[in-house]
C-alpha cells in the first residue's frame, strides 16, 4: 500500500496502478528503479534548468549545512548566504534597486505579493484597493490567494468561496481587463497578475503587444501590476533571466522560485520594486509577514551556485536556441490528427495539445513508455519544459517518442 498521498492526483489510479518511482537524474535524463532511461521533457515541474546531478550545487549545500543550515530572517536576522543572494539577485532584477523577500516556494511568492499589494495600497491611505485580478487560464500556485485568482476553476471546487475580492479577465484581450476597471473602479483594485507566459494553464503564449497593453492599463489606472515569473524567470523566458527584462515589463512586484535553485532545493523569492518598499522601509511599519523557511540559507548557497552554473555555460542563449529548436522540431507534430495545436516560439516552453483532451492521461504513459517523461496541463495538453542543456540531438529524440506514442 502506498502511504504517499501525491499532489494533483487520482489516488485511486495510483493505488490500483503504482507510482512511477524517479531514482536518479543525469543530465537531460531521469531514470526509474529499474534502470530504465527516460528524456526529462518537462525538468522536473519547470525547474530543472540546468540538468540533474549536478554535484557542485550540492557541494555547495554541504558545505553551508555544515556551517549553519538555517536560522531565521525575522527581524534583524539574517545569514551570510542568505545576504549575498538578494544582493545578486536585486542587481539583475528588472527594476533598478529593488529589495528582495525570500519565500519557500512559487505559491508562498503570490500570496506574499498579494498581501503586500493590499498593505502597499493601505500604507498610503487607500484602504479601498483590495481586489486582485489574475486571467483566465492563468496559474499562480495553490495557497488561498493563488486559488482564488488563477483563471483554473476546477482548481477552486469543493473549497467555498475562497476570497472574495479576487476576479479573473480574459487571458487574451486587455480590452477586459479595462472593462473589468470600468465596471468596479480602479479605485478599488490593488493588483494585476500575469504569467508573461501561462504554464500550468495550458502553455499559451501572449498575443503580440498584449503585455505592453496590460502594463499599460496598469500604469494609467494605478493598479500594481505583478509579473508571475515562477515558470518564465531565471532564464527560461529564452536570453534573459526574465520575461519583464525581454519585454521591458517593469512590474511593481516579480514572483518567482523554481529556477532559482533550479529545484535543488525549495526557493523563491519576490522583487519588490523600490516605490513599493518605501513606505516600509522608511520605518516605523511592521510587515507581520514572513516564513519559516524563507531565505533559507542551505537553499541561499544552492541558488548562488545555480546562477553560476547558468552565467558560466551560458544557459540564457542555450535556453533561447532551445526556443527555436523545439518550435521548429514540434512542428512536424502539428498535423497528426490526435493534434489540435502545437503552442511554441516563446522560451524553452511547449504544449501538444491535444484533439481529445480526455486522452492526456493515457497519453502521458503512452509517451512515458517510449522513453519520454512528460505531464498533462490545462485542458488535454502535454507538457514540454526541457532542461536548457537539452541538446538539439535530444529535441529530435522526444519528438520521436511523442510521435511514435501518437501512433
Amino acid at each position: 500500500m502506498n502511504s504517499l498521498w501525491h499532489g494533483f492526483a487520482d489516488m485511486g489510479a495510483v493505488e490500483r496502478d503504482g507510482a512511477f518511482v524517479v531514482a536518479r537524474g543525469e543530465g537531460s535524463y531521469i531514470f526509474d528503479q529499474a534502470g530504465n532511461r527516460y528524456l526529462d521533457a518537462t525538468a522536473g515541474l519547470w525547474f530543472t534548468n540546468i540538468g540533474h546531478g549536478r554535484g557542485e550545487i550540492a557541494d555547495a549545500v554541504a558545505v553551508q549545512l555544515r556551517t549553519i543550515a538555517h536560522y531565521s530572517n525575522f527581524g534583524d536576522i539574517t545569514e551570510p548566504a542568505t545576504q549575498e543572494l538578494a544582493g545578486r539577485l536585486a542587481a539583475m532584477a528588472p527594476v533598478s534597486g529593488s529589495k528582495i523577500f525570500f519565500t519557500s516556494g512559487g505559491s508562498d511568492s503570490v500570496e506574499t505579493a498579494t498581501k503586500l499589494a493590499r498593505r502597499y495600497w493601505h500604507e498610503l491611505g487607500r484602504p479601498d484597493k483590495t481586489i486582485v485580478v489574475g486571467r483566465r487560464k492563468g496559474y499562480h500556485g495553490m495557497h488561498v490567494a493563488g486559488t482564488a485568482l488563477a483563471g483554473i476553476p476546477v482548481n477552486r471546487e469543493g473549497y467555498g468561496e475562497m476570497m472574495p475580492d479576487a476576479r479573473t479577465v480574459e487571458w487574451n484581450d486587455a480590452k477586459a481587463l479595462l472593462t473589468l476597471i470600468e465596471e468596479v473602479g480602479a479605485e478599488r483594485i490593488a493588483a494585476f497578475f500575469c504569467e508573461p507566459v501561462i504554464g500550468a494553464g495550458g502553455v499559451y503564449l501572449p498575443p503580440a503587444g498584449y503585455l505592453a497593453e496590460v502594463r499599460r492599463v496598469c500604469r494609467d489606472n494605478d493598479i500594481l501590476f505583478v509579473a508571475d515569473e515562477v515558470v518564465t524567470g531565471f532564464g527560461r523566458i529564452g536570453g534573459a533571466w526574465f520575461a519583464s527584462s525581454r519585454f521591458d515589463l517593469a512590474p511593481d512586484l516579480m514572483t518567482t522560485a523554481k529556477g532559482l535553485t533550479s529545484g535543488y532545493l525549495p526557493m523563491g523569492a519576490v522583487f519588490i520594486a523600490p516605490h513599493i518598499a518605501e513606505p516600509f522601509f522608511a520605518g516605523g511599519i511592521w510587515w507581520r509577514h514572513g516564513y519559516t523557511y524563507g531565505g533559507h540559507a542551505g537553499a541561499a548557497a544552492a541558488a548562488l551556485a545555480n546562477l553560476d552554473v547558468i552565467e558560466r555555460e551560458g544557459l540564457l542563449d542555450a535556453a533561447l536556441h532551445l526556443e527555436s529548436s523545439l518550435h521548429e522540431q514540434l512542428s512536424v507534430l502539428a498535423d497528426h490528427p490526435q493534434v489540435a495545436e502545437v503552442r511554441s516560439g516563446l522560451g524553452a516552453v511547449a504544449a501538444i495539445q491535444l484533439v481529445d483532451p480526455a486522452e492526456a492521461p493515457a497519453m502521458v504513459k503512452a509517451v512515458r513508455a517510449q522513453g519520454i517523461s512528460s505531464r498533462a496541463v490545462g485542458q488535454g495538453a502535454l507538457q514540454i519544459s526541457p532542461p536548457f542543456i537539452m541538446t538539439d540531438d535530444q529535441v529530435g529524440e522526444l519528438v520521436a517518442g511523442f510521435t511514435r506514442a501518437l501512433g
